[in-house]
């Protein structure tokens, strides 16, 4: 939920200002004793070309996803479209059809909501692998995270969003989760089930989603919705 909350961790780095013209002359006196002075530039460019080919090129790649609507209205996730009601994604994925930062191998801290996950999904109709999947991009579980910006708990409410959905204490698991998917029921319902505009409404903020009449060109926001996404399918199978 950013636009009122900036929840990505900024990594603070330093910048060097150095004098390098030394090393760099250094360095082109060695290419060229190497592959001697008429041939520096093809050899350079060689040296890039198996540098390259030494990367895998399979290491990113597009995978399409589809959601679909059934005839009761049921919202699936599925890589093989099953209906005239769908809608086509397109996700990032790693080398071999794997999700970076994505694990299967679920710890005590991702399968202890579970039970609460699945009842409050049915309450209000929302995919429980999709709550699931908001919970991990959001918090990693975490039920006393806090953003930069306040947000707090599991699915990161901002104290205000918090006391309008009636959440007490946003650090308890049962209130905070209850209360995240009561919103994002509230977003599904305001944008037509369209479940990218709501994942970018959940991040951005309704407003900016309704005023921008599409998903804000903002990169923490394209980020978060592609990361929910990715964790999604993943939940969808393997849950």
């Amino acid at each position: 939920m950013a636009a009122t909350r900036n929840d990505t961790f900024i990594r603070e780095g330093r910048s060097f200002s150095r004098d390098c013209s030394a090393g760099h002359g250094r360095s082109i006196s060695f290419l060229r004793a190497w592959f001697g002075q008429g041939s520096l530039l093809l050899s350079i460019t060689v040296l890039l070309a198996i540098l390259f080919l030494l990367v895998d090129s399979r290491s990113l790649h597009a995978e399409i996803m589809y959601l679909c609507r059934d005839r009761l209205g049921t919202l699936n996730f599925t890589n093989v479209p099953n209906g005239s009601d769908c809608k086509t994604f397109v996700l990032e994925v790693g080398g071999g059809g794997t999700f970076p930062g994505i694990s299967t191998d679920y710890g005590d801290d991702t399968v202890r909501y579970d039970r609460q996950i699945r009842r409050i999904g049915t309450l209000y109709n929302v995919d429980p692998s999709l709550i699931k999947a908001i919970i991990h991009t959001e918090s990693d579980f975490d039920y006393r995270a806090v953003s930069r910006a306040g947000a707090q708990g599991l699915m990161q409410l901002m104290p205000d969003t918090a006391k309008d959905l009636q959440v007490s204490n946003p650090f308890d698991p049962h209130e905070n989760i209850d209360g995240g998917t009561r919103y994002f029921r509230y977003l599904l319902d305001s944008f037509n089930d369209d479940l990218i505009l709501s994942l970018a409404a959940y991040n951005a903020g309704p407003g900016l989603v309704t005023r921008t009449g599409g998903v804000p060109r903002i990169p923490e926001t394209l980020s978060y919705i592609n990361k929910v996404l990715k964790r999604y399918k993943v939940y969808k199978a393997t849950w």
